[in-house]
């Protein structure tokens, strides 16, 4: 039996840490005001995002959650965001791996929805 990865969801403008591991940025657009030499960042995924159309449909709406992990589920088998869903499961293979998110609340962003499919 396979240990399930470790995988945590952060906000990006939040210090570096050692207990990090692999930082890989999952939004589709930088973060205001924020350099790349700051951000300490391994990785931008940016081709994992969630469609323009869906971010605006969505726009962090706490009550529109759980619909927006559905549409954006659905999303992630599009072959482009499909192929960046596998590579960001083969670095959660390799140790732990933080999803960094510029929102408010990274506890309704996309990252956490990727958090939860790569941990399932």
């Amino acid at each position: 039996m396979t240990a399930r990865p470790t995988v945590q969801v952060r906000r990006v403008y939040e210090d570096a840490s050692p207990r990090d591991g692999a930082r890989v940025l999952v939004d589709g657009i930088w973060p205001r005001g924020l350099s790349k030499e700051k951000a300490h960042l391994d990785e931008w995924c940016k081709s994992v995002a969630p469609s323009r159309d869906l971010r605006t449909w969505y726009a962090h709406d706490p009550d529109r959650f759980e619909e927006f992990g559905r549409r954006y589920r659905s999303e992630l088998k599009d072959s482009e965001r499909a192929e960046a869903l596998a590579h960001l499961r083969d670095l959660a293979k390799k140790g732990k791996l933080t999803l960094l998110t510029a929102t408010k609340r990274a506890d309704i962003s996309q990252a956490t929805v990727i958090a939860g499919l790569l941990q399932a």
